[in-house]
């Protein structure tokens, strides 16, 4: 019997755990091209960790990927991604699956647990276009095609001579439909392009202070039983603590208000050494209403500088914003 020695770094002390090292593990991913492409990524870096496992990922079509037709938050939420992953593990069929964060809902169910976040690739949203620059080089009427309404409000509150449309699909789909014409620009995650080797098709950055991302954006996250101490143990080298910090602080803001994709909502944090900075923002779909707030603190003590950030918003009627795209969210 092989043991393995992992060590676990919490609040920058470290800790050793000693677990059997494993013999076989099953990856639960989505089967697009991107989700693949994460699932790989951890197969091969649990590899490099414990050689002598054999690691396989089960492929999954979620009901999120089946349903293409209706804009996400019309359709149940981010739950819709990962529910038939859960299922796999509960029922034994996966040890673990691994996530794109900003999919993955605020409130996991009972009996499971995010065992560990990888580091952060570039959290920024991208312009991509054939024929276009930038946003401001779309002529009055242009068809942008987002998914998201945290996306639809910030572009709708700069540019109000666009037009927004819906796009659903995984990355290749979407780029598909822009190529074919359906849309002047679409705007995406830049972590999934640059991902899958697709940099080239990104025209320009829209950076944090034009398009403040979603929280988790761009990070990658582990799910498991939350009754398998064992694979924590065996997961924990794969966490990345800043990024963990920061990511936990802007879920924290996210939950707060519901933490749905019916809510144009955005938080994103930077850790810089022992310093946090954590910007959030709620708006209407439209952009006509906006609250935005940011704070600096103690990277360690990044819930409770989520729950101030919180506070402000709700100072700022974040609520009633809330209340109008519910309403809207129901017709």
């Amino acid at each position: 019997m092989v043991r393995h020695s992992v060590a676990i770094y919490v609040n920058r002390k470290s800790y050793i755990l000693t677990a059997v090292a494993p013999q076989k593990l099953v990856i639960a991913s989505r089967e697009s091209r991107l989700a693949m492409w994460q699932a790989e990524h951890v197969r091969d870096r649990l590899a490099a960790l414990y050689p002598d496992c054999v690691i396989e990922i089960l492929g999954m079509t979620t009901r999120g990927d089946q349903i293409l037709d209706r804009a996400l938050s019309k359709v149940g939420g981010k739950g819709l991604f990962v529910k038939e992953l859960e299922v796999a593990m509960a029922d034994g069929a996966a040890d673990l699956a691994v996530h794109s964060l900003k999919d993955v809902p605020m409130d996991l169910p009972d009996g499971f647990a995010l065992a560990a976040v990888l580091e952060r690739e570039d959290p920024r949203d991208a312009f991509v276009s054939n024929d276009y620059a930038s946003l401001d080089t779309l002529p009055h009427g242009a068809v942008v095609g987002t998914s998201s309404l945290r996306r639809q409000a910030l572009i709708s509150a700069r540019f109000p001579h666009l037009v927004i449309k819906p796009l659903r699909g995984n990355l290749d789909t979407r780029l598909r439909k822009l190529d074919e014409g359906e849309y002047a620009a679409i705007i995406l995650a830049a972590a999934g392009l640059k991902r899958l080797g697709l940099p080239q098709r990104i025209r320009a950055y829209l950076e944090p202070e034009q398009s403040l991302p979603a929280a988790g954006q761009g990070a990658m996250a582990i799910e498991i039983p939350g009754n398998r101490a064992e694979l924590a143990a065996w997961l924990a080298p794969l966490n990345h603590q800043a990024t963990a910090q920061a990511v936990h602080a802007e879920r924290t803001v996210s939950k707060a208000f519901g933490g749905s994709c019916q809510i144009p909502l955005a938080a994103f944090a930077v850790v810089d050494g022992d310093n946090m900075h954590l910007r959030a923002m709620v708006a209407t779909p439209d952009g006509t209403r906006v609250a935005h707030t940011e704070i600096t603190g103690e990277a360690k003590q990044g819930i409770a500088l989520a729950l101030k950030a919180a506070e402000a918003l709700s100072a700022q009627d974040a609520e009633g914003i809330l209340a109008v795209c519910k309403a809207q969210a129901q017709e």
